[in-house]
């Protein structure tokens, strides 16, 4: 990757050249190199296979810049946004301005680029340098260390002995072990008119998603593994994923109704990444889509229910010094005691809530009076499934997702739920009507079992239930929260959701077709 300093002293000669145009009001420049390595695992007992397939790489840098060009007679001032890919030098920034010139609009809505806050920056060199330098061997090492740890589950499980003649017969259960190791790698520089002082950041990540099978007796289990350093990388994600595929096996089906429910990890994490987060950002609220309209304030959802944003939390997997705007990160509380009383936000976001004439009656407080709420701390240019990309603008991202709760283990969890289902993993889960509607859905596809008597009991089969509930429900229902979150990954997202197991009084869940199964 391209060393900070090269980054660093790209954006100053960048803003210095802004800074000569005389029709350029105020500016910014953003510079990025990302590196995403992969290694896909794919072993089946019964299929030839490579166990890691071989490990590919992404490296991707540019320049961004965002001006803001003078008014000019009778035109208002107009501001544009361009890039150039792979060329980072003066003549990059030319190019990028050229097309942001070429592109520039009036925006009735835009008042300023990023400003300082009165926070001061908390995290530098707090990434493991190791990850950011990886070498190959190392990446397929990792990948191996996966495969071996679900095998090793697999070989000496006495479930799966039970099921054949012999041991050497194992394979022929339909053994799988999938998914992938991958290791993000950022470095990002950034500065403004308002903002002269280059300021730089670089962060990196590895991390794990797998799902096992055993696919004779059609049941599956998933396992996740994130940290920033790589000598904290372990095999979990694949005993975890073995381990469940084993414990699901002879599921059973269950009839449509109203269910008490314990929520485990990744089941929480999926209803929070794309039902409850997108609902609170001042975008959302601008744009009157949330579910929370006009409630700033007011009770959304049990007293036992808490959730908060923090990129500046030391040793935190989606940690950053900065964002993609320049400012600090740090934490934003959004859920308190079931209150809503915060709201995650980018520069321009916020600076549109504050002004918006209307902006009382979509939070139902006076923006002024609460700006407190949504600090600008979640401006990032994450996009394409990993990164911090310089031709992508500032949107409004999560960084690191904490539900903090009190329950002490997955047994008191399910002795809180007394007879109902815990719901290890589901998947295909969005709105239904509008995500301002509140009502959503998701399949239940593994990791799943029978609560009976406070106690876990038969395995659910799996894809045979639907939640189709509606998340002001879920929320006001929730009556515990497991006291320890675990870093859980969210599909082609960047935000970590450290996610808790989360019991629920009441969660429709509707029976799905037998010839559904299959698919």
């Amino acid at each position: 990757m391209i060393p900070l300093s090269e980054l660093e002293k790209s954006v100053r000669e960048g803003l210095a050249y802004l800074k000569a145009q005389e029709d350029v009001e105020e500016g910014e420049v953003y510079v990025a190199a990302n590196g995403v390595l992969l290694a896909r695992l794919n072993y089946t007992s019964h299929i030839p296979c490579n166990g890691v397939e071989e490990p590919k790489s992404v490296e991707n840098y540019g320049v961004g810049v965002q001006a803001v060009f003078k008014a000019d007679g009778e035109k208002l001032r107009r501001i544009g946004f361009g890039s150039e890919t792979s060329d980072i030098s003066v003549e990059g920034v030319k190019s990028a301005l050229e097309k942001a010139r070429r592109g520039a609009v009036a925006d009735p809505e835009f008042y300023t680029l990023a400003r300082p806050t009165a926070e001061q920056r908390k995290l530098k060199s707090y990434h493991d340098p190791r990850v950011l330098d990886i070498r190959d061997a190392d990446l397929v090492d990792a990948g191996w260390r996966v495969v071996n740890g679900a095998l090793r589950v697999f070989q000496t499980s006495e479930p799966l002995g039970n099921l054949v003649e012999r041991p050497e017969k194992l394979g022929e259960l339909g053994l799988i072990v999938s998914g992938d190791v991958t290791i993000l790698q950022e470095r990002m520089a950034v500065a403004s008119y308002a903002m002269p002082e280059v300021q730089t950041d670089e962060s990196a990540a590895i991390m794990s998603f797998i799902t096992s099978m055993v696919e004779r007796e059609g049941s599956k289990g998933s396992g996740y593994e994130a940290t920033t350093r790589l000598d904290g990388f372990t095999d979990e994600a694949g005993r975890e994923a073995a381990l469940a595929a084993i414990a699901t096996i002879g599921g059973v089906r269950l009839p449509s109704g109203d269910y008490r429910v314990v929520f485990g990890r990744q089941a929480t994490m999926e209803i929070m990444h794309y039902i409850v987060l997108p609902g609170l950002s001042t975008g959302m609220f601008y744009a009157v889509g949330s579910p929370f309209m006009g409630q700033m304030g007011q009770q959304v959802a049990s007293a036992k229910f808490n959730i908060h944003d923090d990129g500046g939390a030391p040793g935190l997997v989606g940690s950053k010094g900065i964002t993609c705007e320049g400012l600090p990160t740090g934490r934003t509380d959004l859920i308190k005691d079931g209150k809503l009383v915060g709201l995650l936000s980018n520069h321009y976001e916020t600076q549109r809530l504050l002004s918006d004439p209307k902006g009382k009656e979509k939070l139902g407080v006076d923006p002024k009076a609460n700006a407190s709420a949504f600090v600008p701390r979640s401006g990032f240019r994450f996009a394409r499934g990993g990164g911090r990309h310089f031709d992508a603008q500032p949107g409004i991202h999560p960084t690191n997702i904490l539900l903090p709760g009190e329950v002490e283990s997955t047994e008191s969890m399910c002795r809180l739920v007394g007879d109902g289902i815990y719901i290890g993993r589901i998947w295909y889960t969005y709105p239904v009507n509008g995500l301002r509607a509140g009502d959503f859905t998701g399949t239940v596809v593994g990791d799943s079992y029978i609560i009976r008597d406070g106690k876990l009991a038969e395995p659910l089969k799996p894809n045979t239930l639907r939640i189709n509930e509606n998340i002001r429900n879920v929320l006001n229902g929730v009556i515990g929260v497991s006291k320890e979150g675990k870093p859980t990954l969210v599909w082609a997202a960047d935000e970590i959701v450290y996610a808790p197991e989360m019991a629920v009084e009441k969660v429709r869940l509707d029976s799905i077709g037998e010839y559904m199964e299959t698919l």
